[in-house]
């Protein structure tokens, strides 16, 4: 799996790179949870979901927000890190220029990123946000939305109440031609630990179907520059 190096708002940020069989592909960027409470790009929710994308057939990129890792920086209480995501677009977007598709996807805290991005960024397409911290951040922006997308959750998060996500899953659907699926995942924590596989099952389900009508002309798969 290529490591990539590339430049953000305040010095060189790092990732995991996939590039996608076919030569128009899909982009899909991850976002991970927050840095203050060991957020990275290699938390296994994180991973998952890249592994998701990939094999549903997307280029997908995970990348440590500004002061993780070997990522230059210090933690900006996520205005900072917005841009850092935006500049992550920027190299795929740079790299995959006859993408079919854009898409994004966050962790808790990335997916609190991951949708301000998407108001920001009217190319993106859709979205999977696993967890997000409704109650703990404000989701007001979203109003109107401007994609489908998931939502996914944990039955017992422990840190946001299921039926705070349905809420924002409701009030996102109410705007014309907007379709926000909310999956309830049995048992899990906020973790989704012991629930791996049902979590990741309702991932490739509903790439398999959000996807389907890509047409995708199949080439060499490129390593990462």
């Amino acid at each position: 799996m290529p490591e990539i190096v590339f430049n953000g708002p305040e010095g060189r940020l790092e990732g995991r790179y996939r590039h996608g069989r076919a030569r128009n592909a899909p982009i899909a960027l991850i976002l991970h949870p927050h840095p203050r409470h060991g957020g990275t790009m290699n938390n296994k929710v994180v991973y998952s979901l890249f592994q998701s994308f990939h094999r549903a057939g997307f280029s997908v990129l995970r990348f440590n927000f500004r002061g993780v890792g070997r990522s230059q920086g210090v933690y900006d209480n996520g205005v900072g890190e917005i841009s850092d995501a935006t500049s992550a677009f920027d190299w795929m977007q740079a790299y995959n220029p006859h993408a079919a598709g854009c898409w994004i996807g966050g962790f808790s805290f990335g997916a609190w990123i991951a949708m301000q991005v998407l108001m920001r960024r009217p190319e993106i397409d859709s979205f999977v946000c696993v967890a997000p911290p409704v109650g703990l951040y404000n989701f007001g922006f979203l109003e109107p939305c401007p994609s489908s997308g998931l939502l996914i959750h944990g039955s017992e998060d422990q840190l946001v109440p299921a039926p705070d996500v349905l809420r924002l899953r409701d009030r996102l659907c109410r705007q014309k031609a907007i379709t926000v699926d909310y999956t309830v995942i049995d048992g899990a924590n906020h973790f989704f630990d012991a629930h791996a596989g049902d979590f990741q099952a309702a991932v490739d389900s509903y790439l398999a179907r959000r996807t389907k009508d890509y047409v995708l002309r199949e080439g060499d798969e490129d390593e990462a520059r």
